[in-house]
């Protein structure tokens, strides 16, 4: 029996070892596909935004016709903002800043084009825009909460990728860091707003 020990040893040292690098892995995919997930549900709220877009749009245009400045302004940031994807699997800072600037051009343009249905009270009393605005509301209420879940989410597998031992794991797998939304700079002052 004492020459079968240290093999025993040696047995048991490699299966808990594989256990605890297995499980490092295991959970470091979990971690990560959950985050990937819910960037696909940030996407899908700006997605949803920008299809209320064109019939918010539509509704003011019969109001205020002359204002086709401004109209063709949130098409035109619409159009960008649709456009600038980014892969779930590749969430580089570079990239989701890239983003967030198509989305915060967007944002601009709403905000420009509430401006102009307040010069309209006609407009204002309109049920399909106060339908609208109330819904675009909603929606951007649901885009704060999908990217403060996103957020959370890239921390418990930042964290996970991070601590000891784990951070020696991460190397070996090739996991790396992940990437936060961020507000874009200067967002943090309220716009101003004039009629």
């Amino acid at each position: 029996m004492k020459k079968w020990l240290p093999l025993i040893i040696v047995v048991v040292i490699v299966f808990l070892g594989y256990n605890k690098i297995k499980g490092f892995n295991n959970e470091a995919v979990i971690y990560q596909e959950d985050a990937k997930t819910n960037w696909s549900n940030v996407e899908s709220s700006y997605q949803r935004r920008a299809d209320l877009i064109p019939n918010l749009v539509n509704t003011v245009k019969g109001y205020a016709a002359h204002e086709s400045e401004t109209l063709e302004a949130v098409i035109k940031a619409r159009s960008e903002a649709t456009s600038t994807k980014i892969d779930a699997s590749n969430l580089t800072p570079e990239k989701m800043a890239q983003f967030q600037q198509a989305q915060q051009g967007l944002s601009g343009a709403l905000g420009r084009l509430m401006v102009i249905a307040e010069k309209y009270p006609e407009l204002k009393a309109n049920t399909n825009f106060l339908e609208l605005q109330s819904q675009l509301e909603g929606t951007e209420n649901r885009i704060n909460v999908e990217r403060n879940r996103f957020n959370g989410l890239v921390g418990v597998y930042n964290k996970h990728i991070k601590v000891f031992p784990n951070s020696i794991f991460a190397g070996w797998f090739g996991f790396e860091e992940m990437s936060r939304f961020k507000a874009v700079e200067g967002s943090e002052k309220a716009p101003d707003v004039q009629f």
